[in-house]
């Protein structure tokens, strides 16, 4: 009959003579190239006509997504952000008067072919008061590369716990837990605040009129990452 406070002791977490345990970590480092890659595209307008202004700022927003969709097959996902069109009162005088309209729009879109995405880059940059920001590499979500990295720490788990059986002049009995610590890899990044400028966007600032060569991209080696903990049992050994 065991008692309330028998039942209150939480099992002690380690093996016994009979059955040693061993607790090991498994770690996995990879670097491998990069899957997609995200831009982001601002189309701006500025105009002391409310209606000229929007009818400019439309036809910018058309001509950026007609010509990332003429990429095809290139782009994977192409999306809206953020549209305004904002008032900018005159600073002096009576009355609330508008001075002039600011409007923008940001797009953006993921690629996965690198070689048509340096080219729409300058292409794009080519446009009116439009801004390109990135690219920003990355994996997808389900890429093989984090099961290979969690495989890979799984196997080094198990022989860090062979070579501490083997300094004892014994063996491996069973598995007793795997416990998953996380598999990650550089996070599919939201655009920042203050992205940096590619030399696409210091051509659409600076309106080139020449239609520029494409953009020489070198995609980012990505890291991933993965760890586990594994505990063992192992045969007695004699000490």
């Amino acid at each position: 009959m065991t008692t309330p406070d028998a039942e209150a002791r939480p099992a002690v977490p380690y093996g016994t003579p009979e059955a040693p345990r061993i607790a090991v970590r498994g770690e996995a480092r990879l670097e491998v190239d990069p899957e997609v890659a995200r831009i982001g595209i601002t189309v701006s307008v500025r105009g002391r006509d409310r209606r000229a202004a929007l009818g400019d700022l439309t036809r910018r927003n058309a001509a950026v997504l007609d010509l990332v969709k003429s990429c095809g097959d290139a782009v994977e996902r192409l999306e809206t952000g953020a549209f305004s069109l904002t008032p900018e009162l005159a600073g002096h005088g009576r009355g609330e008067r508008v001075r002039t309209y600011h409007g923008s729009v940001r797009v953006t879109a993921e690629l996965s072919d690198f070689t048509a995405l340096g080219d729409l880059t300058t292409r794009l940059a080519d446009l009116e008061l439009t801004r390109v920001d990135g690219p920003w590499w990355s994996l997808r979500r389900d890429s093989p590369a984090y099961r290979e990295a969690r495989r890979q720490a799984v196997r080094e788990a198990v022989q860090r716990a062979r070579e501490y059986a083997e300094a004892l002049d014994t063996t491996l009995a069973a598995l007793v837990e795997l416990a998953d610590i996380g598999a990650e890899g550089p996070a599919v990044p939201v655009f920042p605040a203050a992205p940096g400028r590619t030399r696409a966007a210091a051509h659409a600032l600076a309106g080139a009129a020449e239609t520029a060569p494409s953009l020489d991209l070198e995609p980012q080696r990505q890291e991933v990452f993965a760890a586990v903990d594994a505990r063992f049992t192992m045969a007695p050994p004699r000490l």
